[in-house]
């Protein structure tokens, strides 16, 4: 090929924008495309010429290269083509980029033919809600979901036509799935009107599914929960969702989890909340008391000296991790409960506790007790 500078080939200036040169590019590839030159060998020269051009100049690293060294830089040598810089397995790839893939090749019979019939589609994957309490989440379980989906039709197994009758080709697109409208030069394909894109029709519908090879059914399908699964988190059962057509493949089901509250456990991620009731004896002296779990009960040591919503941990009592990573934290709350109502002996302890302290519990005339102290 000539190696006329790259500039020329196009018609620009050294100064031109990436515009100007897509530009200038656009025009020459329409007037020298070789659909429109059959035959022509100086006309597919030229276009060549200038899709190797702008090749070049349309790559900012590969113009600075260019502008620099000239076609030494291009691997080109003397032999034209797309040798070192490649990016473009020939001129047609090129224009195909710039046009779009509905546009014809060129070369007398090799360009684009039409894609063949459209393969039956996979079935379509479903989606559904996926109720659990925290026990289910925290042991993992097994869970049944009744669906209604879309199965193969009971009388035609899928195939469509009534008394095992065959789809017929497309008289239309002739099995292609595609038809072909030329506009000037070009020929632009688009979806068969009649078949779709499938590349046959039915002539003979079966009736119960009117030709479509599906019908609905209502089915329970076994889901397996994981430990530790969380609301907003979705669960993938392969190939339980509805069918598909010419032996393609099922489509998923898809599980969205919620997590209902639970009365005595409060979820932050892997961790669990609770509360304990206890009492003033208990955090001031310190003890150890037993508090339930999803595995049990276990002791928890409360310290001497614990306030009111003071906080203690019990370690890897909490959600097990997805994928067996260890579990959370359980996080305990303290609630010291004052008591509404005291016997006399109650009374007269509290009364020497106080006292101890070196303060003095005043009564009410109503023989109450008040929090003032002297």
């Amino acid at each position: 090929m000539s190696q006329r500078d790259y500039y020329e080939v196009l018609g620009v200036s050294k100064d031109a924008s990436a515009e100007e040169i897509k530009k200038a590019y656009r025009k020459l590839a329409f007037k020298f495309h070789p659909d429109r030159n059959q035959g022509d060998e100086e006309a597919e020269k030229k276009f060549k010429e200038a899709a190797e051009a702008y090749e070049i100049l349309s790559d900012k690293e590969k113009r600075a290269r260019y502008d620099q060294f000239g076609h030494a830089a291009t691997g080109a040598g003397g032999g034209g083509g797309f040798g070192g810089f490649g990016g473009f397995s020939d001129p047609n790839d090129l224009f195909s980029s710039i046009f779009g893939e509905m546009f014809g090749g060129f070369g007398g019979g090799g360009g684009r033919r039409g894609r063949g019939p459209r393969r039956p589609a996979r079935g379509d994957s479903l989606r559904v809600r996926l109720r659990l309490s925290l026990e289910d989440a925290f042991r993992g379980t097994s869970k049944r979901v009744q669906l209604t989906r879309r199965e193969l039709c009971g009388t035609c197994d899928g195939a469509r036509g009534k008394d095992g009758s065959k789809p017929e080709t497309c008289g239309t697109c002739g099995g292609q799935g595609e038809v072909a409208q030329s506009q000037g030069f070009f020929s632009i394909r688009t979806t068969c009107p009649r078949c779709q894109g499938e590349g046959v029709v039915i002539t003979n519908p079966c009736e119960p599914c009117r030709g479509t090879g599906f019908e609905d059914r209502t089915v329970e399908i076994s889901v397996d929960v994981p430990p530790g699964v969380d609301t907003g988190q979705r669960l993938r059962v392969q190939g339980e969702g509805e069918a598909g057509l010419g032996g393609s493949a099922r489509g998923d089901l898809y599980c969205d989890i919620e997590i209902a509250p639970h009365e005595r456990f409060e979820r932050r991620g892997d961790d669990l909340i609770t509360e304990l009731a206890v009492t003033f004896p208990e955090v001031a002296l310190g003890t150890t008391v037993e508090i339930d779990t999803f595995e049990g009960k276990v002791d928890l040591k409360i310290p001497a000296g614990s306030r009111s919503g003071e906080v203690l941990r019990l370690r890897e009592q909490g959600m097990p991790r997805l994928q067996g990573r260890g579990r959370g934290d359980l996080f305990v709350h303290l609630q010291v409960e004052t008591p509404k109502k005291l016997d006399a002996e109650q009374k007269e302890l509290l009364e020497k506790l106080a006292a101890s302290f070196g303060r003095t519990i005043r009564k009410d005339k109503k023989g109450g007790f008040f929090s003032r102290l002297i």
